[in-house]
């Protein structure tokens, strides 16, 4: 399964494990004895194909979809046709993977100008002020 171009990972399928299920929801008379949902399960953690970098940042975007043991588990039975809902798993899994093969944008540090900072505190010193009128005269405490 090729993931994206532009990263070029390349999965393997012996590395995917695909379980058919029955699948609540529409389908008719199908619906209770037709397994037309797919459970993808690939063990992330110990795959050759993901270098270390990917798998740390795919255990922190996977979240509930990743077991403790580091398999993916990702469930498609948004379609009735069972091929379609294999593509959609297919695809998840790869947009996910394709997430966390991009590396974090570098955050640069900025400073607040010294205009807003003057702006801050003008606004803070009139609100002061409104508040001041508001006290009874006399009233120091």
């Amino acid at each position: 399964m090729k993931i994206a171009a532009a990263i070029n990972i390349e999965i393997p399928d012996w590395e995917l494990t695909e379980t058919f299920i029955r699948a609540s929801g529409p389908g008719g008379q199908n619906v209770n004895k037709v397994e037309t949902a797919v459970q993808l399960r690939f063990d992330a953690l110990a795959s050759p194909s993901l270098d270390d970098a990917v798998k740390v940042r795919l255990r922190t975007i996977a979240g509930r979809r990743m077991t403790k043991d580091g398999v993916i588990i990702i469930e498609a039975k948004r379609f009735r046709a069972r091929e379609r809902n294999r593509v959609d798993a297919r695809a998840r899994l790869a947009a996910l993977i394709e997430r966390a093969a991009a590396p974090p944008k570098k955050r640069k540090p900025t400073r607040t100008p010294p205009s807003q900072k003057r702006k801050r505190l003008e606004n803070k010193r009139r609100r002061g002020e409104a508040k001041e009128k508001r006290k009874r005269p006399g009233a120091d405490s």
